[in-house]
């Protein structure tokens, strides 16, 4: 079913014990609403969750953000490590009904480029499909300069790509599961679609 909606919605899911609780300052969010504020040139809404390790509330809170919010996009940041708390891409993959394998293998392949313990993220993405809805739900690193890393991937001292972020994918995916158009700023991270899916400007 194709969204209605002109904006894209995201959901922005912060899953940290320390952060919930109060005794530091989520810090991902903040990266990924200035972040998604250079890089999107169409109108985009967001609604924000901070929540503690605990798989429970983890699936609970990404599944009310599809289908009682109605998010085209849901991204997390935190609980991707091998420590026993973390249990992010468990709630994920439980909540998923396709896994799209891809977003977390180019998301280590980034991560690799600075230091070796990048196998041990754990990262996932699926895609939650509803009755009339669907939506991409994607893990993030939680350290600010690498959610940017990851989102827009590396460029060399000229400004060309030398390697993809994931971003680039994300609209044409959304384009695919019936959600909005989306458009970005392409000297953040120009998204990638075949000629076919390319809109007119405007449009």
């Amino acid at each position: 079913m194709k969204s209605e909606r002109e904006h894209l919605l995201i959901g922005l899911v912060s899953v940290s014990d320390r952060a919930s609780g109060g005794v530091y300052e989520d810090r991902g969010i903040p990266a990924l609403q200035e972040w998604f504020g250079a890089a999107l040139a169409s109108p985009w809404k967001i609604e924000t969750r901070l929540i503690p390790d605990e798989r429970a509330a983890i699936e609970k809170t990404l599944i009310e953000l599809v289908d009682e919010a109605g998010c085209d996009l849901v991204l997390t940041t935190g609980g991707t490590g091998p420590a026993r708390r973390d249990v992010t891409p468990e709630a994920t993959l439980a909540i998923g009904t396709k896994e799209m394998p891809g977003f977390g293998e180019q998301m280590r392949q980034i991560s690799l480029q600075f230091v070796p313990t990048a196998i041990l993220s754990r990262q996932v993405a699926v895609i939650r499909e509803t009755a009339g809805h669907a939506a991409l739900v994607m893990n993030l690193p939680g350290q600010p300069k690498s959610i940017k890393e990851t989102l827009e991937g590396l460029k060399d001292e000229d400004g060309k790509q030398k390697v993809p972020g994931i971003f680039a994918a994300v609209p044409y995916c959304i384009d695919l599961i019936g959600g909005p158009y989306i458009e970005t700023n392409e000297a953040v991270c120009k998204a990638f679609r075949p000629k076919s899916a390319i809109r007119p400007a405007g449009k």
